[in-house]
């Protein structure tokens, strides 16, 4: 490709103003939207994976609801409150599947301190598992291990925000000694905080809690991981059963899904992922159509372009052109157009991309029970960039190159009166 041959194009996309830019917008829309519905979709799916996978799929979180039934003489609306009946019945009425079982007893809106500063925080006793389960990471020290809950230790574990707010070096509170409270506790593992989260929770062992605060058998909640189900069906009947047990415990009609709420997050992963597929699969059916709408769109704009030609192409002709000239004339111009569009629709598809990111993708969502982002890593890999310019690059020369064919076969006398 010489000079002489872009200049040409060149004065040729200058003569014809209206018909390029409509074909370079063709070409830019049908890159940019592949591109921003692929990248939003992507987002939309790293964020499902990203939130999910804070968590263990293989555990359960179980609390108390609300009756819907009238039960055993009792009517229905009674509040259902767990307690360490419910979490020996788990112990030991499903050790064939359960293992790991914990609870949760809290006490909110305590003064977290470290001298002057403080933040306001809520104290939950836990038992070991709630770092497995949660997928704690530690950055200094350790969790809540059987020795604090034996023992009934003052000892608190939190996050490296929240411990940021008392003093500059997280780890540095390690051994050391803040105010939950009215209580002195020891710190003795700092943890690195969900960058979703907003949680002001700060963990004790589960035996210090319920003491201090007088919980006596109450629970907030009882949480599990579990072995032997790996089909939704099987943990379906898991959770059926384990209803029914904990349900009678308090009275309540055994099949009265209202009155215990059990966070499968197994089933849930099921669910994601089936979503997940459906979503990409959609994304991927909804892009091409966009994209074969902006190949359409250029293959239209091409066939017109090498029709308002035919008397040019004529008169090339008539001077001593040579048809294999006139082919690599039209595609050439068809390349260089539509490679320079796409390559603008890719950059302003990618800069959407990026927008949303900077914008959504800091966006937290508070869901009363956990918080999550909307958008993760909103972008598509860069070969599909270049696939769908390629795309649109091979479409619109191969809808050029047909009747440019006929163009250029035709004779001098007769392309001259084409009108």
């Amino acid at each position: 490709m010489n000079a002489d041959l872009l200049n040409e194009i060149w004065a040729t996309a200058r003569r014809n103003k209206l018909r390029t830019a409509l074909t370079g917008f063709a070409v830019a829309w049908g890159i940019f939207m592949i591109i921003f519905l692929l990248g939003a979709g992507n987002g939309l799916i790293n964020a499902m994976k990203h939130n999910s996978g804070q968590f263990l799929d293989n555990s359960m979180v179980v609390s108390g609801g609300w009756t819907t039934m009238p039960y055993d003489g009792l009517k229905e609306d009674r509040s259902i409150e767990l307690n360490t009946r419910d979490m020996d019945a788990t112990n030991e009425g499903f050790s064939d599947h359960v293992e790991n079982v914990g609870a949760k007893v809290s006490q909110q809106g305590l003064d977290v301190s470290k001298g002057a500063n403080y933040f306001k925080g809520e104290l939950s006793g836990v038992y070991p598992n709630e770092a497995i389960i949660n997928k704690r990471k530690m950055l200094a020290g350790r969790f809540i291990n059987d020795i604090d809950i034996e023992r009934r230790r003052k000892v608190v574990v939190m996050d490296d925000k929240l411990a940021r707010q008392l003093v500059s070096d997280p780890a540095s509170l390690i051994g050391q000694y803040v105010h939950v409270g009215p209580f002195a506790f020891q710190v003795v593992g700092i943890y690195q905080a969900d960058e979703n989260s907003r949680s002001t929770e700060v963990y004790s062992a589960f035996t210090t809690v319920s003491t201090m605060f007088s919980k006596g058998n109450r629970i907030d909640n009882i949480s599990f991981t579990f072995h032997g189900l790996d089909t939704k069906e099987q943990n379906e009947a898991f959770e059926d059963s384990y209803r029914a047990r904990i349900n009678r415990n308090h009275r309540a009609d055994p099949t009265d899904k209202s009155a215990l709420w059990i966070w499968n997050r197994f089933t849930q992963a099921l669910q994601m992922n089936t979503g997940i597929d459906i979503m990409h699969t959609a994304l991927w059916i909804i892009g091409l159509f966009t994209l074969l709408s902006g190949v359409v769109g250029v293959s239209n704009i091409m066939l017109i372009t090498v029709k308002e030609r035919t008397r040019e192409f004529g008169i090339r002709k008539a001077i001593g052109a040579r048809p294999s000239s006139i082919l690599w004339l039209i595609i050439c111009e068809s390349i260089i157009i539509t490679t320079f569009f796409g390559y603008i629709g890719m950059l302003c598809g990618i800069g959407a991309n990026a927008y949303m990111d900077a914008t959504l993708g800091h966006t937290v969502i508070n869901s009363g029970l956990f918080q999550f982002t909307m958008f993760v890593n909103p972008t598509v890999g860069l070969d599909v960039c270049l696939g769908a310019t390629a795309v649109m690059i091979i479409s619109g020369t191969l809808a050029g190159l047909l009747p440019a064919r006929r163009a250029a076969r035709i004779r001098p006398i007769e392309a001259l009166r084409v009108e």
